[in-house]
């Protein structure tokens, strides 16, 4: 299983309200829905361990990745791009790091 972190911001003008509510009721769900997705949940920063400082994103998301050449056969489907059209509205130049676990 490979697992997908995307880190962002929002762009200016986009309220975490709106994303936030954008995500449960729509990219959450659909994403969860992919035969290709083990599990997707989206996580709001609360800061850094130890330390007053903000943390330098507000968001992070994480896709546990059942088959990633699935995945890319959901991803190219028509809905999902709509919804990554979307995203791509609200996230400020996210970055997007895929892992795969060794140890």
């Amino acid at each position: 299983m490979a697992i997908m972190v995307v880190l962002f911001n929002l762009k200016p003008g986009v309220t975490p309200e709106a994303y936030e509510r954008w995500a449960r009721e729509t990219d959450v769900p659909a994403v969860n829905a992919l035969a290709s997705v083990e599990r997707f949940r989206v996580y709001r920063s609360l800061g850094l361990l130890g330390s007053e400082a903000k943390s330098p994103y507000a968001y992070m998301e994480l896709v546990e990745i059942a088959d990633l050449e699935k995945l890319a056969h959901d991803a190219a489907t028509e809905r999902m791009r709509e919804i990554t059209a979307q995203f791509q509205t609200m996230a400020d130049n996210p970055i997007w790091i895929l892992l795969d676990q060794f140890a």
